[in-house]
């Protein structure tokens, strides 16, 4: 392919799959096709030439949410690798992960739409991959400083990774007025418990 062709291929790509997070964001999965194309400014053969389904559109946009907020909280967590605290880079990066969740955006189609769109196993299975796979590190990093006994990473894995969704959604819906730095101080407490 032709180095201008692939370029224009991109950026028709990239146009797409911006239109397509907005309108997710706004309408959820029943955001229409011709919106999307529309907001875009191409047409629905280019839509579907580069994602064969409107499923395979949303779980694009989910993946990019996904793995941009958590490329975020690993270089946040990264800044405070001289950090002496064993926990810090962890906090800083479920810090990172709060922020994320109360967003509107990313509550709609991660956490409120993903489940549903993607079902339920499809949604846990890509979570896990995506976003459990940090939690798991920091938990073998906490392991290997010998702050949590080794055999509870799984498990602590899986149950952080949950309280972390669960704020999110608690953040995003404004249960009792709930904030960020409320729920990470309490999260924060929760997590220099382990053992």
């Amino acid at each position: 392919m032709p180095r201008r062709t692939a370029e224009q291929a991109e950026a028709t790509r990239a146009a797409i799959l911006d239109a397509a997070r907005k309108r997710f964001a706004e309408d959820g999965f029943s955001a229409s096709i011709a919106n999307i194309v529309a907001d875009a400014g191409v047409t629905k053969g280019a839509l579907f030439h580069h994602f064969p389904s409107k499923l395979d559109l949303f779980r694009e946009v989910w993946t990019d949410l996904q793995t941009k907020m958590g490329e975020e909280a690993v270089s946040e967590a990264r800044k405070m690798s001289g950090e002496h605290d064993p926990y810090i880079q962890f906090l800083t990066g479920a810090r990172v992960y709060l922020k994320w969740a109360a967003r509107p955006e990313y509550f709609k189609i991660v956490l409120y739409e993903g489940p549903v769109v993607l079902g339920l196993q499809g949604w846990y299975e890509s979570n896990r991959n995506l976003g459990q796979s940090n939690v798991r590190r920091a938990m073998e990093t906490l392991a290997e400083r010998g702050r949590i006994a080794p055999s509870r990473v799984n498990a602590y894995s899986v149950l952080v990774q949950s309280a972390l969704n669960g704020a999110g959604f608690a953040l995003a819906e404004g249960v009792d007025g709930l904030t960020p730095d409320e729920v990470y101080e309490a999260f924060e407490i929760m997590i220099r418990s382990l053992s």
